[in-house]
C-alpha cells in the first residue's frame, strides 16, 4: 500500500506593523513544519509543548476540510509558541494546506483560516508571505519587503496573554489619535512599497494599541522607544506581544543586535529573522 504523505512549511509572521492594527502583517523567517503520512491511524508526533490529540492546531487546520483519522502529523517549529508571532495561525495554515494538497480540494485557504482564527492578518501572511494589508471585506493586498530591509526579533521569557492583551484595548479612541495611525500607516506602506526606508521608519509610530498595552510589557515598550537610539529604523510590537519587532537597515543590523542582546540581557532572546517572500510551501513525497 502507497502511503500518501506530505509536508508543509509554513512561515511565522508579526501583525500590525505598528500602525497597521487588525489588518498589516509580514511574514518572518522562521517556520512550523509538518509532515502528514497516511499510516491508517490518527498521531500527533512533536516535542514542542502542544496537544497531541484533535485539539491540535495543525489537526483542527487539517480537519476543517477533512477527517484526520487515517493520518500521522509529525510537526516541529522554530517560532516561539506565545509571544506575537502567528504560531497558531502558521499551525491552523500547515494544517489547512496538507489536507488541501492531500485531497486536491482548491479550497478558499484564507477564508477557512480566517473563519478559525478569527482574524485574517497572520494567516494571510502565513499564507502568502511577504507583507499584506488585510481590508475588513477579506481582500488582500500582497507585496515584497524592499531590498536592504531586514528584521531582528526580541522575545520575552514570560508571555502575555492574547486575552489580556486585548482586554486593555479602548472601546473608542481619540479622532486625533484615529488620524494619526492613518497617516503613519500610509506613509508605512508607501515606503515599503517605494523602498523609502526613511518613510519606513517614520510610519513605524501608533496611538491604537501599543500605549494602552505597554503596561503589560514595560521592558517592551520601553524598547520599542529605544530602538533608534540603538541604531535601528525603529521598532514595534509585534502582534498582542510581548515580542518586539526591530526594523533595521541591513548596513546596521550587526551592531543593532550586538546593542539588542546587552539591552535584553537576562529577559529576552535575540534572534535575527529576515523578512521572508514565500508563504505555506508544500510538497509530496
Amino acid at each position: 500500500m502507497t502511503h500518501r504523505r506530505r509536508v508543509v512549511r509554513v512561515p511565522a509572521s508579526s501583525a500590525n506593523l505598528g500602525p497597521g492594527f487588525d489588518a498589516f502583517a509580514a511574514a518572518l523567517a522562521l517556520h512550523v513544519e509538518v509532515e502528514v503520512v497516511e499510516t491508517g491511524r490518527f498521531a500527533v508526533v512533536t516535542d514542542l509543548d502542544v496537544a497531541r490529540d484533535r485539539r491540535n492546531l495543525v489537526v483542527r487546520g487539517f480537519e476543517a476540510l477533512h477527517p484526520a483519522d487515517a493520518f500521522e502529523f509529525r510537526i516541529t517549529s522554530t517560532v516561539p509558541l506565545s509571544g506575537g508571532l502567528g504560531s497558531s495561525a502558521a499551525a491552523l495554515v500547515a494544517g489547512l494546506t496538507a489536507a488541501d494538497s492531500l485531497f486536491e480540494l482548491d479550497a478558499d485557504l484564507l477564508a477557512h483560516a480566517t473563519r478559525l482564527e478569527g482574524h485574517p492578518d497572520n494567516v494571510a501572511a502565513a499564507l502568502q508571505g511577504g507583507f499584506v494589508v488585510c481590508a475588513p471585506s477579506g481582500h488582500v493586498a500582497r507585496f515584497d519587503a524592499p531590498a536592504g530591509l531586514e528584521a531582528v526579533l526580541v522575545v520575552p521569557y514570560e508571555a502575555v496573554r492574547t486575552s489580556q492583551a486585548r482586554a486593555a484595548l479602548p472601546a473608542e479612541v481619540p479622532m486625533a489619535d484615529a488620524v494619526a495611525n492613518v497617516a503613519h500607516a500610509a506613509q508605512l506602506v508607501l515606503g515599503l512599497v517605494q523602498g523609502d526606508l526613511d518613510l519606513v521608519a517614520r510610519g513605524l509610530e501608533d496611538h491604537l494599541h501599543q500605549p494602552h498595552r505597554a503596561h503589560l510589557y514595560p521592558r517592551s515598550a520601553e524598547l520599542v522607544r529605544e530602538a533608534r537610539s540603538l541604531g535601528a529604523l525603529g521598532a514595534t510590537i509585534s502582534g498582542a506581544g510581548p515580542t518586539v519587532l526591530v526594523w533595521t537597515h541591513f548596513e546596521h543590523t550587526g551592531g543593532v543586535v550586538e546593542a539588542l542582546r546587552r539591552r535584553a540581557d537576562g529577559w529576552a532572546d535575540v534572534v535575527r529573522a529576515p523578512f521572508e517572500t514565500r508563504g505555506a510551501d508544500v510538497r509530496a513525497l
